[in-house]
């Protein structure tokens, strides 16, 4: 190597094995020729196909961070089998989800959520509606207002509670765990209600990358009384909230209005869960008890 340079340290764990450090080099010099290798065959491959090759999954992160030009980084992979359970990047722990299978259940295969959206892969989240009835029998849903430094439709008005699964976790865990840390809100099991699954697809384009959401979402309703004014805010995800007509809502989802990222289909499947359970008192845990 002719001209060569430190890009970063990758700590790697196999099950319960002792870890291994691999200090990680790029060059863009050399002089000779390759030789035979006895750990496999060496094949010059296009910077662009790479993705594409079977890969480990933490390799894809250490590949995009050098072709993004980081320029030095501490990454930290664990692994149980084949299965990534742990990604730290310079200390702050990254978020995996379960890739699905086209039925819909987790496929073995976990991804960070940023190469998620990259590629379109199926995962799971779930979606909580804080709901009101008004004297006259109709409903309010309360919507939070995105953070503005959020990746994907800052500033909009969406779903009351809403996140991404982790990998390896449910959807009744996921749902009361975002609520409680979005909007302060502690919700038993039996308090968040299960109105049925809900599946959409987004594509655009964030920060110069292509960002395509395909998502399986839980959909809970939680019916206790709320007092909006005095919620604790999560201030990285939440800018504030506001109650809103059910009708008005889905007026807004339908015509695309400016400043809202409801789906309309997901507002019309609580609508019609309302419309069937506003007599009913207690609730379901939903696809599982996690």
């Amino acid at each position: 190597l002719t001209s060569y340079q430190l890009r970063g340290i990758v700590t790697f764990l196999f099950n319960d094995q002792e870890a291994e450090y691999m200090f990680l080099y790029t060059a863009d010099g050399f002089t000779g020729q390759p030789v035979p290798c006895d750990e496999g065959t060496l094949e010059w491959v296009p910077k662009e196909e790479i993705d594409r090759l079977n890969l480990w999954e933490g390799d894809r992160i250490f590949f995009r961070l050098m072709d993004e030009g980081e320029p030095f980084f501490s990454l930290k992979l664990h692994y149980y089998g084949n299965r990534l359970s742990e990604a730290v990047l310079n200390g702050e722990s990254m978020e995996l989800l379960d890739v699905l299978d086209e039925g819909g259940e987790p496929s073995g295969l976990v991804r960070e959520r940023s190469m998620v959206h990259e590629r379109g892969d199926y995962h799971r989240t779930s979606h909580v509606w804080v709901v009101r009835e008004k004297p006259d029998g109709s409903h309010e849903v309360l919507l939070q207002k995105r953070s503005s430094r959020k990746d994907s439709f800052a500033g909009c008005y969406d779903i009351s509670s809403a996140g991404h699964i982790p990998a390896g976790d449910g959807y009744l865990q996921s749902a009361r765990r975002e609520l409680k840390e979005e909007l302060g809100i502690t919700a038993s099991e039996e308090e968040l209600e299960f109105a049925g699954f809900f599946e959409s697809q987004y594509e655009g384009d964030f920060y110069g990358k292509p960002f395509i959401n395909r998502e399986k979402a839980a959909v809970y309703v939680y019916r206790r009384p709320v007092e909006a004014e005095r919620l604790e805010l999560q201030a990285d995800e939440v800018e504030s909230v506001r109650w809103m007509d059910l009708e008005k809502a889905c007026q807004a989802a339908k015509t695309q209005a400016d400043g809202f990222c409801l789906q309309e289909g997901e507002l019309l499947l609580l609508k019609k869960w309302l419309s069937e359970h506003t007599e009913r008192s207690g609730g379901t845990s939903g696809p599982e008890a996690d």
